[in-house]
């Protein structure tokens, strides 16, 4: 229990300063942002910078190749033994390059981020514990578990969603032992997040209550989402192997091409890039601003091709966030439709709905996904509505043979990993 408070205490600790330089620093750029002008000088200078941007990440990832992508597929791998975990180094670069990313406005997630350096916090606790109490290596792998959990509570502030998100995800066997460790961590990681640096609800929605009239909508909602999800994995992966093999840019280069990419959407549609886009709640039409269907379908392409394009580049930066953000624009696409043919909806639901369903189609963790809908909405008595979606959108993808997406980039990780060992 010990060793739990250390590794999700510190846990907490670096995704917390990691969530307070983002919020602070995407502040700091949306203000100076808005001083840019339309004259060529400011505007070579603007993309100049996400230039320089761009080749700071590439060199990044080029001296170490682990941070490349989510990281969820790495800890995966070091679980099993197929991939080593230089701890330090992966999570002082993972920090960095990550926060870079988010900054330059491109379409990727913290969380997935975040259960990497949690898991290298565990790591170099692990190490230390091995050193001061004489841990023995096989009991090692509980310190890289426990610390992805608390990576995920601190990323989302939910708990349970991440002690399942260990056992879903990481197919970890479940012993008394590891869930008390994991619990333990998971506690730690929730306080610091949220009574040290006072971080609430990602995508706060308490109001959402349940009738027997959601479940229908519930049900449809995941059949629509795991079709979606099914689409979204075969064309994330299928862009990302082809991007690893096409030779025209350099490992150092790739990283360009979505900087550049968000310099353009910059000034034509900037609703879609990280800190100036649209919110939730504006999505979703709490506002009083309602978008209409057809906006709603553009900017959901455009956010589907834009983060498979920021991911497929290989930058520092996870898949979770985006894939949240294109269910609850397409549960929220969903409710303006149903609205149209039945009437008033609630789309705040429908937004939920749509993020539950989506993640789980992709990742293929439907417990996960409902309970972590519940934790970053506060809308715990949504609970059975979140699960009915869940459960659907996962049968329909598994159904439909599509492969989990960390599992299709945990295969491309080893790969490359391999290649790499024989190269040397």
């Amino acid at each position: 229990m010990l060793e739990g408070l250390f590794v999700g205490g510190g846990s907490g600790l670096v995704i917390g300063l990691f969530r307070l330089f983002y919020d602070h620093g995407s502040d700091a750029i949306i203000r100076l942002t808005g001083h840019i002008t339309t004259d060529p000088v400011s505007i070579s200078f603007f993309f100049l910078m996400l230039m320089a941007a761009g080749l700071f990440v590439g060199k990044l990832t080029k001296a170490e190749p682990l941070i490349s992508g989510s990281g969820i597929p790495h800890v995966e791998l070091a679980l099993s033994g197929n991939a080593p975990f230089p701890w330090l180094r992966v999570l002082i670069a993972k920090f960095v390059g990550t926060l870079v990313c988010l900054s330059g406005g491109l379409s990727v997630g913290r969380q997935g981020p975040s259960i990497q350096m949690g898991a290298a916090v565990g790591c170099g606790f692990g190490s230390l514990f091995q050193r001061l109490m004489g841990e023995i290596p096989e009991h090692l792998p509980r310190f890289l578990i426990s610390g992805g959990v608390a990576g995920m509570t601190a990323a989302f502030g939910a708990p349970l969603a991440g002690i399942l998100f260990a056992f879903e995800e990481f197919h970890v066997l479940v012993s008394a032992p590891l869930l008390l460790f994991c619990s333990v961590s998971a506690a730690s990681a929730w306080a610091v997040v949220n009574l040290a640096f006072g971080f609430g609800f990602v995508f706060p929605f308490p109001q959402l209550a349940l009738s027997w009239h959601c479940l229908l909508p519930a049900v449809l909602v995941g059949l629509a989402s795991g079709l979606l999800g099914v689409i979204y994995n075969f064309f994330l992966v299928s862009v990302t192997l082809w991007h690893d093999r096409q030779n025209l840019l350099s490992v150092v280069w790739k990283p360009v091409v979505p900087f550049c990419l968000a310099g353009f959407l910059f000034f034509v549609y900037p609703e879609v890039l990280v800190g100036v886009g649209y919110s939730m709640p504006g999505i979703a039409g709490v506002d009083g601003h309602v978008l209409s269907l057809t906006a709603l379908m553009l900017f959901l392409l455009i956010k589907i091709l834009f983060s498979v394009l920021s991911f497929a580049s290989g930058v520092p930066g996870g898949i979770l966030m985006p894939i949240l953000y294109i269910g609850g624009i397409f549960g929220v696409a969903l409710g303006t439709f149903a609205s149209c043919i039945l009437g008033g909806a609630d789309l705040a639901a429908y937004l939920m709905l749509g993020m539950a369903a989506l993640f789980s189609a992709t990742i293929r963790a439907p417990l996960t996904g409902a309970f972590l809908a519940a934790e970053m909405s506060g809308a715990y008595a949504f609970l059975p509505a979140f699960l009915a979606a869940s459960l659907t959108s996962a049968w329909i993808a598994s159904r439909m043979g599509s492969r989990p997406v960390y599992k299709s980039l945990k295969v491309r990780m080893h790969k490359k990993i391999r290649k790499e060992v024989f190269m040397r």
